[in-house]
Order: structure tokens, then C-alpha cells, then sequence
């Protein structure tokens, strides 16, 4: 049964309290995210940075499964470490200057928002101007209800209440028998043992998804931003916010940035260190990679807080933009030879110069990236 508030101008859908049952159901299904955590090479990438970055080697605070450092003149990173709990699950970070501050995601839980708002509160007690989503996946909103909570005005792309309630208010209080049958059937339907297990961590992955939507209240953004009015600036005091927004992963995608110290939030268009993820029906895979190309074309010098993986300079937007091309090549090759969407999806192969690339869950990254060239390649 779903329990609809409204508190203020904020809108919240949640369950009512989690039973003993499913909350053991909750916590048994983490595997998944252990999984993809330990394919994130943190300290590897990190060791990446040049010498002279702008990046703190001393962070600020570190909880283990979030630490936050500076990364400019009045900006912060949260950077998340999810093999040590999910409590964030994504990075943001926060922009301060002398008026105010701005805030970036919701994170996994309200918890996750709490350890920002902390952050920021021992550098700065300026107003906090807004929060912002840089789009709408659970991983970046489900800590939303902190914002509503706290009254701090919630900033989105338009289409990102829609899709909150769309994608995870449809979840809750749903059967979850009903709602993973056909993940469970396409385990049985698989021909290959890969298949099979390309499956079953998808089913483990959106197990984990459901379970985290129903015990959550979904709070939805108050202050829409229309992406034909971008991009916009947000004066926090002797500091600017650029509000920009992009194709790619989401449908629902909003970077910051700050041109004037070449640093950019740049939410899930980037992965520093993984693979990209496609699986929402709105990514693009041609348009992704243009904005990757847009990225490229900024400063040498830039600092790039991605979604997901250790802060980067261009040599993350490098590394990305050749872990699309590889997959690129690779299905190219699969569809000149007549090979279906659905057998080519389970058929790329890691190059021995990726291999320390980690991949989240393949069904959510690798297959659908691949199904969607073969869609574009179709359209052509």
C-alpha cells in the first residue's frame, strides 16, 4: 500500500514500514553490488592523477563509504566507495561560495544526503541555495526525502519527477514475484551458460533496485529546469555554477560546472574507470558519445567529478570514450557477420587493455549498449 504525503511544496510517495520479512529479503540480495563494487578500481585510478592536481590527497572527511575532498576554490567532491556500504552508491560533491551553496544528487539514501549536508556544514554555514539530481536514476535520487525533509529547494531536469514516479513509484508495493517473473524466465530461456549468467546478475541487480525503492520515500523535485533554457548560471557569491544539460545515459541528464577553475559534476555521462552504463530507455548511444566529444574539447587541465569511479582529468574522458569505441568495433563486426542483437549482446569481449576496466552489471551496461547500435544501425 502506498502512503502519499506532501509536505510544503515537496511531494513524497513511500511504503509503510518494511516488515521483518522483507527486510530480510533486503539485505540478502547485495551481493550484486559487492560484485560491481570490487570491479571499481579506486586507488588504482586515483594513483592516475598527476602530482600537481588540484584534487586534496586529504579528504576533508572519509567515512569509509564516502569521502569528500576539495577540488577548487570553494568546490568538493563525494566521492563514494561502495564496497564499504551504499549509503551514497554515486559521487557529488558541493559548490560554496559566499551567499551560498549549492548541492549535488540525492544519493542512494537520505542517509548518503546526510553525510553531505555534514560535510559541507565544517567548511561553510552559508545558505544552501539548492540541491540538484543530475538526473533521475535510484542511485542519485532515493536520498531525496533529507532535501524535502531540511526544506532545500530540489533542482532536476523537468522530466525527472516523472520518471522517479514512472521507474520506482510503479515499484512500490508491487508483487516482486510478479515483478521479476520475466527476469526469472529469461534465466531458464538462456542457451549459454554466459547468457545465464549475464541473467542472473541482472536479476540480482534489480532485485537489489526493488528492494532499495520499497523501503524508500521518494521525494520528487520542486524546481523543474527546462532544458531548452540552458544553460543557466546560479551565483553562489564570487562563484558561478553553469547548469548545462547533455545526452547520453539518462534522458534526464544535468551537469555543473564551474569554466572559470575547469571543473565539471558531470553525474553518470561519465564512469571514470568502468564501463558505460545504457540500460535506461531513453540513453543514446550516438549522442552519448558527442557529448563525450564536448568533453574532450574543454581544458587539458580539467577536473572531472564523474557518477560513478575516482576523480579524472582528460584522461578519463579518453579512456571512456575508447571503451565505447571498442564496443563499437566489436558489434560492428558481430552485425556485418548476420549475428542477431540478442546473441551479440553476450558476445563482446573485454580487450587485454581493459581488463582492469570494471563493468557494473553486464545487462546494464555491455548488452544494451550494443543492442542500441544495432537499433541505431537499423534506423540508418
Amino acid at each position: 500500500m502506498l502512503d502519499s504525503t506532501r509536505k510544503g511544496d515537496h511531494q513524497a510517495v513511500s511504503l509503510l514500514p518494511l516488515s521483518r520479512r522483507r527486510f530480510l529479503a533486503k539485505t540478502s540480495y547485495f551481493g550484486a553490488f559487492y560484485a560491481a563494487a570490487k570491479l571499481i578500481p579506486l586507488p588504482a585510478l586515483a594513483a592516475q592523477m598527476t602530482a600537481g592536481s588540484r584534487v586534496s590527497q586529504t579528504p576533508i572527511v572519509d567515512k569509509g563509504f564516502a569521502s569528500v575532498r576539495k577540488v577548487g576554490e570553494g568546490l568538493y567532491a563525494t566521492i563514494s566507495d561502495p564496497s564499504k556500504g551504499f549509503q551514497t552508491l554515486c559521487n557529488g560533491g558541493f559548490l560554496v561560495g559566499k551567499d551560498g551553496a549549492l548541492m549535488i544528487e540525492g544519493f542512494g539514501s537520505a542517509t548518503g544526503a546526510t553525510f553531505q549536508m555534514d560535510a559541507l556544514r565544517m567548511v561553510s554555514q552559508v545558505p544552501i541555495k539548492a540541491a540538484l539530481d543530475t538526473h533521475y536514476h535510484f542511485d542519485h535520487s532515493m536520498g531525496n526525502g533529507f532535501y524535502a525533509g531540511n526544506g532545500i529547494p530540489l533542482w532536476a531536469h523537468a522530466n525527472t519527477p516523472k520518471r522517479i514516479v514512472e521507474s520506482y513509484g510503479a515499484m512500490q508495493g508491487a508483487d516482486k514475484a510478479v515483478a521479476l517473473a520475466p527476469l526469472e524466465k529469461a534465466i531458464k530461456d538462456s542457451k549459454t551458460e554466459l547468457a545465464r549468467k549475464h541473467r542472473e546478475e541482472n536479476l540480482g541487480m534489480v532485485t537489489n533496485i526493488f528492494n532499495i525503492v520499497n523501503g524508500t520515500v521518494l521525494a520528487l523535485p520542486n524546481h523543474p529546469i527546462d532544458p531548452a533554457k540552458l544553460p543557466m548560471k546560479m551565483d553562489l557569491g564570487g562563484l558561478t555554477a553553469v547548469i548545462e544539460s547533455y545526452p547520453g545515459h539518462s534522458g534526464t541528464d544535468i551537469i555543473v560546472r564551474v569554466p572559470e577553475q575547469s571543473v565539471v559534476y558531470t553525474g553518470d555521462l561519465l564512469f571514470s574507470g568502468l564501463y558505460p552504463v545504457c540500460f535506461d530507455p531513453q540513453a543514446t548511444v550516438s549522442g552519448w558519445r558527442q557529448t563525450l566529444k564536448t568533453f574532450a574539447s574543454w581544458d587539458k587541465d580539467s577536473v572531472f567529478v564523474p557518477g560513478h569511479g575516482p576523480v579524472c582529468g582528460q584522461e578519463g574522458i579518453a579512456l571512456f570514450r575508447a571503451l565505447f569505441d571498442d564496443i563499437e568495433e566489436q558489434a560492428q563486426k558481430m552485425h556485418k557477420a548476420g549475428v542477431p542483437a540478442t546473441e551479440a549482446a553476450d558476445l563482446y569481449v573485454v580487450p587485454e587493455k581493459h581488463k582492469n576496466v570494471g563493468i557494473f552489471v553486464w545487462d546494464f551496461s555491455i548488452a544494451p549498449a550494443i543492442s542500441k547500435l544495432y537499433a541505431e544501425w537499423g534506423a540508418k
